[in-house]
């Protein structure tokens, strides 16, 4: 029998495992396109393989926005069309929302290089943030590998409890920090893409706060909370609001 507190760090993993499974499927950054494109899709990829990208771009916005079914091909295929186009910040939306379905270096540095060119905030071209992208997009399956760990290394701690030396729990007490530590570190967190031109950092979440800044739309902007209307944000190592309807949560 396991004792009550190896029951319970159990009870735990188990449900942060639960906790890894499918996304909801009204998120629709994570909702993937039909198995058997649309009439609607085929047409898209034909006016886009063809050039014809101002005909495609349409088609490839309802299926993003009203069916909400996509994929990070689909994304990036939007992306590139809205470049030929000219749209810089449409490029630059649809290129963070391909980073969010399925992160890849090369989507980052593409980014990254738009971001400098146009003096956008929020994409650090650092090896950490390169780590990050890594980490987020091997984030699940590799904490579901480590819970399961724990969980199996739990079981047989308890039902060799008394045999066990003092080094197995502390390697294993080891292994559960190197978790815990890869869990808060390289988690996935919010992320707001400003949308709209004139958009307003405040230093409170009010109208009638102090105006800090205007962003621009692509500026990529940390999300801490939010507080009515209001996004609380990090602006430049500092804590300021934008209105939630200026820029689209993604993670």
């Amino acid at each position: 029998m396991l004792s009550p507190p190896l029951r319970r760090l159990l009870a735990l993993i188990l449900l942060l495992l639960g906790q890894l499974g499918p996304a909801r499927a009204d998120n629709f950054f994570f909702s993937n396109a039909a198995a058997v494109p649309s009439a609607t899709l085929r047409r898209a990829d034909s006016l886009f393989a063809k050039g014809q990208y101002a005909a495609a771009v349409p088609l490839y916005r309802a299926q993003v926005w009203r069916r909400r079914q996509v994929s990070g091909q689909l994304l990036l295929r939007l992306a590139y069309a809205e470049h030929r186009l000219g749209h810089l910040p449409a490029e630059m939306l649809y290129l963070n929302l391909a980073l969010a379905r399925q992160p890849r270096l090369d989507t980052w540095q593409r980014l990254v290089g738009l971001a400098q060119r146009q003096r956008l905030v929020g994409y650090p071209s650092t090896w950490q943030q390169e780590l990050r992208i890594w980490g987020t997009r091997y984030y699940n399956p590799t904490l579901q590998v480590l819970l399961l760990g724990a969980v199996l290394g739990a079981a047989g701690l308890g039902l060799r409890r008394r045999q066990a030396r003092r080094a197995t729990w502390l390697t294993y007490g080891a292994y559960l920090l190197a978790t815990g530590a890869f869990l808060y570190g390289l988690r996935p967190r919010p992320t707001g893409i400003v949308v709209r031109p004139g958009a307003a950092l405040m230093a409170g979440p009010s109208a009638g706060a102090t105006w800090l800044s205007t962003a621009t739309p692509g500026d990529r902007l940390p999300v801490l909370g939010r507080q009515d209307i209001w996004l609380r944000v990090r602006w430049q190592e500092r804590m300021a609001y934008v209105r939630a309807a200026d820029a689209l949560v993604v993670e």
